[in-house]
């Protein structure tokens, strides 16, 4: 099949666009390559794909109204899997209209693409952000997300209610994805992997945010690539079972679904598995938690699971050991 993969030399996009390779799909790969975070690293990723017959870039910002439509017009895309965000919760306090132009404007210009030129399934990232101060454990698709608390978190849920309008209005097929705390080699220099492993490597302390007290569904790349993969032949059809009482689905064929690990680790734990694969102890700053953060995630997947059959199965001192390996070979 013929793909367009937005968020190519991102960390989760990169992985996935391999995975699709790997199968000998056709893949289009779309980034602007932005500079939130080391240029050097997405160059890194998409080098991996470059070489590839059936890989092509289109270094294009989702936010271009005019080439996104002429891309679409071209290429006649099959499927689509919307990977492409401004990324990071709290850059959302500093930068928020970053987030309007890539996270709205953007897939509206995937929504109309997909609209105008009869794309079979849409599958885009959504985020276990949405949950927000939902104090209901584990988080499933059912529960209410009316509660953000970043603008990051906003967007993502504001995508999954214009999704839905497009699958209602237009009977496009659409399947927005909840990750939960996504980690593995390539990973991003902004999340907890990568920053605890090069303060630990360089002797200097870690900020640990409040007190320690934290859980993340840490999922390793792997496991979100399987169920991505998966999930896209899953192509959501209308139901007409009261999905009013479940906003994961819908009269139109649009679905929702979590994709984490559904084992939460206390951050305790995740610095220990640094620590082992680094091989020293790291000195601790304590600090309170940070604006737009929360203090635990959790990841129900049955219905992931159902549709799939995939389970994670990674564990964290694993994951964690791969991540650091990979770390070291890349700053040499």
């Amino acid at each position: 099949m013929k793909y367009l993969v937005t968020g190519a030399a991102g960390f989760i996009g990169a992985a996935t666009c391999q995975r699709l390779l790997d199968s000998e799909h056709e893949v289009v790969g779309l980034d602007n390559l932005n500079s939130y975070y080391l240029p050097r690293l997405k160059q890194y990723r998409l080098d991996k794909l470059q070489n590839q017959s059936n890989f092509r870039e289109a270094r294009i910002d989702l936010a271009d109204r005019a080439a996104m439509q002429a891309l679409f017009a071209k290429e006649k895309f099959q499927r689509v899997i919307h990977l492409g965000a401004q990324a990071g919760v709290r850059y959302s306090i500093e930068a928020p209209f970053d987030y309007v132009d890539s996270n709205l404007v953007g897939t509206m210009s995937i929504l109309e693409g997909c609209r105008h030129h009869d794309v079979e399934h849409l599958v885009y990232a959504s985020s276990s952000s949405v949950y927000g101060m939902n104090p209901k454990i584990p988080f499933s698709e059912s529960d209410a997300v009316d509660h953000p608390v970043s603008l990051y978190a906003a967007t993502k849920k504001s995508n999954e209610l214009m999704a839905h309008s497009y699958s209602n209005l237009y009977n496009i097929a659409t399947t927005g994805l909840r990750f939960f705390t996504v980690y593995g080699p390539a990973g991003r220099p902004d999340m907890a992997p990568w920053l605890f492993t090069e303060a630990i490597l360089n002797n200097k302390p870690i900020k640990v945010f409040n007190q320690g007290k934290m859980q993340r569904d840490f999922t390793y790349i792997d496991d979100i690539v399987e169920g991505i993969v998966r999930i896209q032949d899953v192509i959501p059809k209308a139901n007409a079972q009261d999905p009013l009482n479940n906003p994961a689905t819908s009269t139109a064929p649009y679905r929702l679904y979590n994709i984490g690990n559904n084992n939460p680790i206390e951050l305790a734990t995740f610095i220990d598995a640094i620590e082992q694969a680094c091989g020293k102890k790291a000195e601790k700053i304590l600090l309170p938690m940070q604006a737009g953060d929360v203090q635990r995630t959790y990841a129900d997947i049955d219905a992931l699971v159902s549709a799939t059959g995939h389970q994670p199965s990674v564990d964290i001192y694993q994951g964690i050991e791969k991540f650091v390996a990979w770390y070291k070979a890349f700053h040499k």
